[in-house]
């Protein structure tokens, strides 16, 4: 008998939800709705998928608070998609404002989990899963004002598992680094701080260069340790059998006076034809 798994179904009732009150507030376009519900359907079926695979029949009390973040996320992408087809301009206080709370609360899953002992694998992907998608997304965002380079933020972590396909060394658990997640915290604020246009345009340009760099540096840490604790394959070496050789016998000495009858169980046996 399958386990019922509703928490990821009442995130997607909840994302509908929010989705419908972003429409009968500040508005959304046909092009929002499509993204937002495809974002809460996909979220919702990687959810069940993963419970699956962990065996596990509900989401966690970080998970929840990981939830509330993608639920963020999801009207960060609506309002986005509408700004990018042109249906209409995005509010910018309301996406920075649900950015920052989002990005908040990248801070409390994570201590939510270890304080309540549920830490798990699921959990950090769910995590990890939605910082990188809200960077892609505000990366969208502002590449028509910074320029198209901004891009390379937000879908740095999607080449990197695109690589993984082709190069399966790449696909090895990697160690536990602290400064990975600082990283990717640093993308998300200085990706909105782009978006709420406070700074001047060169300003902005060299913050965004500085985040880009740090992305550069981290992943290419990563690789450089996948590479070096790659699997070598080691290549059988081959031997060449060496004939046994018939022993000596001194000058003078018959072969007769020499063998035994130890000797002649084990001797090889010659037939002439």
């Amino acid at each position: 008998m399958s386990t019922v798994r509703t928490g990821p179904q009442i995130g997607l009732i909840v994302q509908i939800a929010l989705l419908a009150a972003l429409a009968a507030t500040v508005g959304l376009g046909v092009a929002g709705w499509l993204a937002g519900l495809a974002y809460g359907a996909v979220t919702c079926l990687a959810l069940v998928r993963g419970l699956r695979h962990a065996g596990s029949a509900r989401l966690g009390p970080a998970d929840w608070v990981t939830m509330g973040r993608g639920l963020l996320v999801g009207a960060v992408t609506a309002l986005i998609a509408d700004s990018l087809t042109g249906d209409r301009p995005a509010p910018v206080a309301l996406l920075v404002t649900m950015t920052a709370v989002a990005l908040a609360l990248d801070a409390v899953d994570g201590k939510v989990a270890r304080r309540t002992g549920t830490t798990s694998a699921l959990g950090a992907r769910f995590d990890m899963e939605v910082d990188s998608f809200l960077v892609l997304m505000l990366s969208l965002y502002v590449a028509p004002s910074v320029g198209a380079w901004v891009l390379a933020i937000g879908l740095m972590r999607y080449v990197f598992l695109v690589a993984g396909w082709v190069l399966p060394w790449m696909n090895a658990q990697l160690p536990h680094r602290y400064w990975r997640k600082v990283v990717a915290a640093v993308q998300g604020i200085m990706l909105a701080v782009a978006a709420a246009q406070v700074l001047p345009g060169m300003l902005t340009t060299v913050v965004l260069v500085a985040a880009i760099v740090l992305l550069v540096e981290s992943f290419g840490r990563d690789v450089s340790w996948l590479w070096r604790h790659r699997p070598v394959r080691t290549v059988p070496a081959f031997v060449v059998p060496v004939a046994p050789t018939m022993p000596t016998v001194p000058i003078g000495v018959r072969r007769a006076d020499r063998v035994d009858e130890r000797d002649l169980s084990t001797a090889p046996v010659l037939s002439l034809r």
